[in-house]
Parts: C-alpha cells; sequence; structure tokens
C-alpha cells in the first residue's frame, strides 16, 4: 500500500520508518528531512502535500495543538481514511483530538493510534504492541495489518476511551517525574500510578469511555511505560520542576512537545466544570501555574 504520514517529527518519522517494511511511505513535513532518510536507508521520500495525495492511507502526527488549523489550511476530502498518532486535548476549546478531527472527516474514515512507544526504540525495531482505536473495524484492521513484524498491532473501540488515556497519561508522568525527582522511593511511585490509572479511569467513565481500555495498552501500558523512564518528555518535565528549574527552561531543554504540560490546564478545566474529582491532575495544574511547590504538592497526594 501507499501510505502518507502528515508531520515530521519524531512520532512522525518513527511511524514512518515502522510503515516502510510493509509498504511505500511518503513524509510531508516542513522540517527538512534528508539527513534523516539517508541515514535510515528505507523506502521513505519526503513530498509536498500536493504529491501526498495519491495514497490508500494516511496518518497524521501533527501536534494537538496545531491539529485544527492544519485541518483548516488543507482542505481534504471528508472521505480520506485517516489515522490520528497525536494525543492531548487542545487548551482552548478542550476538545480531544476526535473531535478536531471529526470537524473535517467523517468519523467513520478516522483511527486514532494509542499504546507504549517510545519513538527512539520504535527507530531501534525493537517490539512492542499499539492499539488502533475506531469506530470502523475494518479500517482500523488496515492500518494495524500495516505495520511491521516487530509492532503487535490490535483493534478496538472506544475511541474516547482511548483518546483521554492517552492525553492524562501524560499529566500522571508529570506527577510521577515530580515524585522521583524529590526522592519519594519505589513505594510512592507505584501507588501514584495505581492512584493515577483509577483517575484517569473516573474522568474517562463521564465521557463514556470503557473500564476494558484502561487495563490494556492504551491505559495501563502507556502509563507505565510514560511514567517510569526518562525517554518520557513529560516524566522529565515533573523531574526537572521537581529539582527546582522553571518550566520554560524544562522545555526548552527537552526541545519538544510535552503535551502533558497543556493536557493537564485542560483536564483541569474540564474535571472542574464536570465535577469530576481529579487530585493528582488538580496538583500538577497547580505546579504548572505556579500556584503550588512540587514538594508541597506530592507531599499532599501522598502524606
Amino acid at each position: 500500500m501507499k501510505i502518507t504520514i502528515f508531520g515530521g517529527g519524531a512520532w512522525g518519522r518513527a511511524l514512518g520508518f515502522a510503515y516502510s517494511f510493509k509498504n511505500e511511505v511518503k513524509i510531508v513535513s516542513r522540517q527538512d528531512l534528508g539527513d534523516f532518510l539517508c541515514r535510515l536507508d528505507r523506502p521513505i521520500r519526503q513530498v509536498d502535500f500536493k504529491d501526498s495525495l495519491d495514497s490508500d492511507l494516511f496518518i497524521n502526527a501533527i501536534k494537538t495543538q496545531a491539529l485544527r488549523e492544519w485541518f483548516k489550511i488543507h482542505k481534504l476530502d471528508r472521505d480520506m481514511p485517516m489515522m490520528l498518532a497525536s494525543k492531548g486535548i487542545e487548551m482552548d476549546s478542550g476538545a480531544f483530538v476526535s473531535d478536531i478531527a471529526s470537524e473535517f472527516l467523517k468519523m467513520e474514515n478516522l483511527c486514532f493510534l494509542a499504546g507504549p512507544s517510545f519513538a527512539k526504540e520504535v527507530l531501534e525495531s525493537l517490539p512492542c504492541a499499539l492499539c488502533v482505536h475506531s469506530e470502523n473495524e475494518v479500517l482500523a484492521k488496515r492500518f494495524a495489518d500495516a505495520l511491521p513484524d516487530f509492532i503487535k498491532g490490535y483493534v478496538r473501540g472506544d475511541v474516547i476511551g482511548g483518546e483521554v488515556a492517552g492525553a492524562y497519561k501524560n499529566v500522571i508522568s508529570i506527577a510521577s517525574g515530580i515524585c522521583d525527582g524529590l526522592g519519594l522511593g519505589n513505594n510512592a511511585r507505584a501507588s501514584l500510578l495505581a492512584r493515577g490509572l483509577v483517575e484517569m479511569h473516573r474522568f474517562a467513565e463521564s465521557f463514556g469511555a470503557e473500564m476494558e481500555t484502561f487495563l490494556g495498552l492504551s491505559g495501563a501500558g502507556d502509563l507505565f511505560l510514560s511514567a517510569s523512564s526518562v525517554l518520557s518528555r513529560n516524566y522529565r518535565v515533573g523531574y526537572g520542576l521537581a529539582s527546582g528549574k522553571k518550566l520554560d527552561v524544562i522545555l526548552k531543554e527537552i526541545g519538544e512537545v510535552a503535551e502533558g504540560v497543556i493536557s493537564a490546564h485542560a483536564i483541569y478545566k474540564l474535571a472542574k466544570a464536570r465535577g469530576i474529582y481529579t487530585p493528582i491532575a488538580k496538583e500538577v495544574h497547580e505546579i504548572l501555574e505556579g500556584r503550588s511547590l512540587a514538594t508541597q504538592s506530592l507531599r499532599r497526594l501522598m502524606c
């Protein structure tokens, strides 16, 4: 098959590499990917947008906060079969990725990628498993089956569950980074993650999500990965905050998007409006806003 990937960031590049094992891949990116593609030595081409539309399947790896504007600029056929690979919640509107995408494409033609996956390890062909969420099981299976042998693809419905899990785990990962940065120990981190998983589901349940999603790859799997490794940008944000660094300094050092920073604010607003008890997200929001010290907030949660 021919697959086009919109977005040449870390995840877009990793997905291009992964899908190139079984498919002809094109990447549309504002940055020059020449050196990267030469190092990979894979059948991947960087093309202009106008040369990208003759593919069979399309993958969108544009960051969540820029997604709505991207769709407005690029007038797409509403029947385009697309899988969204970004995670997060739009800051101003509180919209999930599926809410944004479904304004421009038909929901039955949309899929959403979730599950534990660091771009760096995908580029090393290390094994992992991912979940494609969609209301269209047939389309989701096409995206899952097109993955390389080192990635096990699963298919699920529960789009909103996958969406909430993907956004919320980044917030819990910030809290986990703070916990480790403060040296609170393994017991504390395990307790925090267990409570975080319950909190994620409590929030998602109000949107109609299924518990099973949070016990699988999209929920627990992605949370355990992102909240326990320095490869996680959001974990590094929390670790930096625990050491007393300013948020803008941390983000500059990371040099990539840490969606949990924005998702924390969006989740806090949504939870407050809906009356949902989300203590971890609330404390992370307060820390990021500079209203509370990391040491005070985490100890409030753990004591």
